[in-house]
């Protein structure tokens, strides 16, 4: 499929510009560009989240890494997650956002917003 696949890319490391380099093209070549409109892309974003929702739905806490799910399981929910990616990244790049940036300086944020917790048994003074 054109726009999709490229050699090499199995096993290198993949970047959010990649991916929307990729969903740039693939909008393209399908006449779709017209369409990804800011409103548009959150719309489908919702939508997304909604199913990916879905594989959640009734199955009560789960472990870390999904242990208890099927393999077909845990590849649908890749796919899932995949399609929600792929939305935000079209979303912020249709915004004029650089994502990457962005998600860097919200990390920074949030270590000033919410410092760690002080040591719990501090060492006592030496001194005194």
């Amino acid at each position: 499929m054109r726009g999709v696949s490229g050699e090499g890319e199995q096993g290198s490391d993949v970047t959010l510009d990649l991916l929307r380099q990729k969903m740039e093209m693939f909008a393209r070549e399908r006449g779709w560009a017209p369409y990804h409109t800011p409103r548009n892309l959150l719309i489908a974003l919702v939508g997304e989240v909604g199913e990916l929702s879905k594989e959640f739905q009734w199955k009560g806490e789960v472990g870390r890494g999904l242990p208890e799910w099927k393999e077909e399981e845990k590849e649908h929910l890749g796919e899932e997650l995949s399609d929600v990616l792929l939305y935000l990244v079209q979303l912020s790049d249709s915004c004029g956002i650089d994502l990457a940036q962005a998600a860097l300086r919200k990390i920074e944020l949030n270590a000033i917003k919410y410092p760690p917790p002080p040591p719990i048994n501090p060492k006592p003074d030496q001194d005194a």
